[in-house]
């Protein structure tokens, strides 16, 4: 049996006078569609993983939780992991679920909405899947919250703890939680994990 490691991404380093701009990057992505690709505050641009077959299960059913109450609450908008979300730092990252209030998504060009929307969303989610490192992620949840984020979640789909993160506040640490409650930031939401960890 192979046993997947977790390891950091590849970084492809470029000369600062030829480092694209948002437009350009935009553009090596759609270029290059099989790729998962982000871009750190330095420029660095990072080629990510693909994820397994039960990672993306995982990813499905909690992406789908956060939609339909996203559709019922109608106060923003919902993402999946395909998007990229430009933060002030100048980053450009993937969440694997994202939401953003709808004033601050109308808020934008319609230009903006089409490309790397230029934004960090109220709240992340980042699920880790066995080729993952945990401090990269735990990186990227501060990067968040330094750019705007009003609520984080980071799931150890391989260990079981679950990391909350707020601003101002210190990180929460929860062993196989049955459950995440999303107040106040995802009003009246509650994430059901109970099958997510019988299926871990």
């Amino acid at each position: 049996m192979t046993t997947t490691q977790a390891m950091q991404p590849m970084v492809l380093h470029q000369l600062p006078e030829l480092r694209m701009s948002d437009q350009q990057f935009y553009q090596f992505c759609q270029d290059n569609p099989t790729w998962r690709i982000e871009r750190n505050a330095a420029g660095e641009i990072l080629v990510l993983l693909p994820t397994g077959g039960e990672t993306g299960e995982q990813n499905f059913d909690l992406a789908g939780q956060i939609g339909i109450w996203a559709k019922w609450d109608g106060r923003g908008k919902g993402f999946d992991s395909s998007t990229g979300f430009r933060l002030p730092n100048g980053a450009v990252r993937s969440p694997d679920v994202a939401w953003v209030l709808k004033s601050r998504w109308e808020a934008l060009s319609p230009a903006d909405r089409q490309g790397f929307p230029g934004l960090c969303p109220d709240f992340v989610l980042e699920l880790r899947s066995p080729t993952d490192l945990l401090s990269t992620l735990q990186d990227k949840m501060q990067e968040y919250l330094e750019n705007g984020a009003q609520l984080g979640w980071l799931i150890d789909s391989i260990e079981g703890p679950v990391w909350v993160y707020r601003p101002g506040q210190a990180t929460t640490v929860l062993q196989t939680p049955p459950n995440l409650a999303g107040d106040p930031v995802l009003a009246g939401f509650v994430l059901d994990l109970q099958d997510f960890w019988m299926e871990s």
